[in-house]
This record gives C-alpha cells, structure tokens and sequence, in this order.
C-alpha cells in the first residue's frame, strides 16, 4: 500500500513538472510574439478628407485597405516600417471615433493628424505649416448667464476643460480654462529635423484649435487667436488628441494653412498635398530615429 502510495505521488510530481514546463514554454512563446508585435507598432497618419489622405498613401508599398464603419485605412509600409494611413472622415465626432477604432485594432505607435486648415495668425501665411505644440478643442465653451431679450455676446463665452471634472464641467469652476492637448516631443524633434526639405513656406512651432465650426467672422478668429494664442483652425485635431492622450498613444497635429482670413491668404487646395509631401519626411525620420530593438 505504501509503496502505492509513493508510486502515485512520484507520477503527480512528474505531471505537475511537466505542465510547470508547458506553461513556461506557452509563456516564454506569447512574450516572444510580443515583443515583435511591439517592435512593428505601426505609424498611424490621419487625414480628414481624400486630398489629405489618398496622396499620403500612394507613398506607401504594399498598400492593402481595410474599413471599419465609414472609415478607411491604407495598409502598407515605408522604409520597411509599417504604416497606416486613416481616412477618418470630417468633424470632431468622425475623428474621435475613427482614432479609438485605430487604436483598438492596430495599436499604433504614434498618431500624426494632418491637413489642411484656416490660419489665426496673422504672420502666417498659404502653405505656410503649424506643428501643433497644443492642440486645443475651440468649442468645449459655456456661454454668459443672459435672460430673454438680453441678446448674445460671444466675447464673454469663457472655455470649458471637459475633462477637468467628473461632474458637470458647467458648474465646476475649476473647468473654466481650456484643455491643451501636448504634441509629443519625439515627433516634434522628428518635425524640426527636416523643416529645411519644406520649400513652399515656413514651418512654425504653434496652438492648433479644433471644433465644429467654421468661422469667416475676422473678429472672431482674432478673439481665439488672443484668448487660446491660435495659430489655425480645423475640425478634428483635438478630437485625436484627446483620445491618443485617453490611450497614451504620443501624437502630434501638423497643419498647413489653405487660407487666412485675417490677411488676405486665398484659399488654395494643392496646400494639402504639400502638406502630405511634408509629412512623409518627418514619417521617415520618426522612423530612422527610432532605436533598435
């Protein structure tokens, strides 16, 4: 009986090593597969429309599309290097969707959103370039207490930093300032080290400001420029980097002006191209500078 006994504790010590081993192979595999997955995070590049996208991805080789919803992304590589360009549709709900989806599904290395957009600035001019150092949501505001009949003033709207509270951002006082979305530095030093492969205009470290609205009111584009310290507008960056920041995911907004009307600056659509033609080097030197593994 005894020697039974030893008999069946000697065959369990042999399972329990074997399946000590199993496990510590099956473990040693899935840290394996993902440190390669890491290593092959891909590049995500945004573009609202298709003059903002489209040009970006005939860059690349080996291109496949994938969609998800109403949002396309463009599968391929540069310089052996995975990248994806995302075709997130218009407006700040379109962006912020089409940016966790990404994420979610591709897990990005980096996020550059880039276009086309109005400038604020009045020493900026077409095709002149913005690296958003912020970025900053222009339409998280809450209006000036009026009754009936006593009329609107928008000078007197102050910003709204929704993520400031966990209650209502309306009534909590310390969300009465706007929320400045960082461009990450790595990119931006990427950004800065190619500016002079740029030759349509200058390239200007600045605030980009987002929102669902388009304005052509002088006034008004000059009252963002003072309050927020703009430097253009458009209607997504924020929207990604405020999901990017949620998924700490570096991004980094970068923006052309197609137009500006604070002097003049006629709206040309080949800006956008030139934009895409400059951000493929900063896409390459992002890559090159990236240590190996």
């Amino acid at each position: 009986m005894k020697n039974n006994m030893l008999k069946k504790y000697a065959l369990l010590g042999i399972i329990a090593l074997l399946l000590v081993s199993v496990l510590a192979g099956c473990n040693s595999t899935s840290k394996n597969e993902t440190v390669k997955e890491n290593d092959q995070r891909p590049i995500m590049i945004q573009g609202p429309m298709p003059i903002e996208a489209e040009k970006f991805a005939q860059k690349l080789e080996n291109v496949k599309e994938e969609k998800s919803g109403d949002f396309v992304f463009y599968i391929g590589t540069l310089d052996d290097y995975p990248v994806i360009v995302a075709k997130t549709g218009k407006g700040m709900e379109n962006t912020a969707a089409a940016t966790a989806v990404a994420i979610e599904k591709y897990n990005p290395v980096a996020i550059i959103n880039q276009g086309t957009s109005g400038g604020h600035d009045p020493n900026l001019n077409v095709f002149d370039i913005v690296l958003g150092k912020r970025t900053t949501n222009l339409g998280a505001l809450k209006t000036g207490d009026k009754g009936e009949n006593e009329g609107i003033d928008p000078t007197t709207w102050k910003p709204m930093d929704l993520m400031a509270s966990e209650g209502s951002a309306g009534e909590d006082p310390d969300a009465e300032k706007a929320r400045f979305y960082e461009g990450d530095k790595e990119l931006l030093t990427a950004a800065n080290a190619v500016k002079d492969k740029y030759s349509k205009g200058k390239i200007v470290e600045g605030t980009i400001g987002s929102a669902d609205v388009w304005n052509n009111e002088v006034d008004r584009i000059k009252w963002f420029h003072t309050k927020f310290g703009t430097s253009v507008e458009e209607m997504e960056g924020a929207a990604a980097a405020q999901i990017a920041k949620a998924y700490d995911v570096p991004f980094l907004g970068i923006r052309v002006l197609s137009n500006n009307k604070v002097n003049g600056g006629q709206y040309n659509p080949d800006t956008a191209t030139a934009c895409q033609e400059y951000v493929y080097e900063v896409v390459k030197q992002y890559i090159s500078a990236k240590p190996s593994e």
